[in-house]
């Protein structure tokens, strides 16, 4: 896969080192140069200086070939325009951003953002997202996936029952607003809502369409 990633510091260098010796290719931005240093010896990927939301840096960063973005600063506001950036004006399909500041939670899945939170085991959580093949993944349990993303218009108007699959396909919570559901299978959906559930690997495709890009 083509990926970039937006940010050198801790975070950034471990997960551009471990996409790197995965085999993917892999350019990393930071507006400090010297962030770069901070790379592994087995990095052989590209790293440019600049900000990762600047339109120019990104087409040089060969943003309309990339596969996947994962804007991962220490800066909320940073993360969360850089990510918006690749996903609106580029049309990245999967965008993932750190999420440092936690009180900000609300304003990144309103927005409809795959992100990780926390300050530990971020690199490996974002390597899961990225090999998960789309920008929903929340975790794994075997074969089942746990799921985020906001409703596209082709669920508005249905009924939790209508949308859910027998033993494939499970909602558990909606975020509506300010508003957290817990759905019962007559608990009409919304385009917009934030939708988190469950479904099994070999469902996705069938799910997918009422996932918003």
């Amino acid at each position: 896969m083509n990926i970039i990633v937006v940010g050198c510091g801790r975070v950034g260098s471990q997960l551009a080192t471990m996409l790197s010796v995965e085999g993917h290719n892999v350019t990393v931005i930071d507006r400090d140069e010297t962030a770069f240093k901070r790379l592994g010896t087995t990095f052989n990927g590209i790293t440019l200086k600049g900000l990762g939301f600047d339109e120019e840096v990104l087409e040089e960063a060969g943003i309309r070939e990339a596969d996947v973005f994962a804007a991962v600063t220490n800066l909320d506001n940073t993360n969360l325009m850089a990510a918006e950036v690749a996903r609106k004006l580029f049309g990245v399909r999967h965008v993932v951003a750190r999420l440092y500041n936690p009180v900000r939670e609300r304003t990144y899945q309103q927005l409809g953002l795959d992100y990780v939170c926390g300050t530990t085991l971020v690199a490996e959580s974002l390597v899961e997202k990225i090999k998960a093949g789309h920008g929903h993944h929340l975790n794994a349990v075997g074969d089942i996936e746990l799921v985020e993303f906001k409703a596209s218009g082709k669920m508005d108007g249905k009924r939790v029952r209508d949308v859910e699959i027998d033993r494939g396909f499970r909602i558990a919570a909606l975020l509506r607003g300010a508003d957290s559901i817990v759905p019962n299978g007559d608990t009409v959906l919304k385009a917009g809502d934030v939708v988190v559930g469950a479904v099994r690997a070999d469902q996705f495709q069938r799910v997918e369409p009422y996932m918003e890009d």
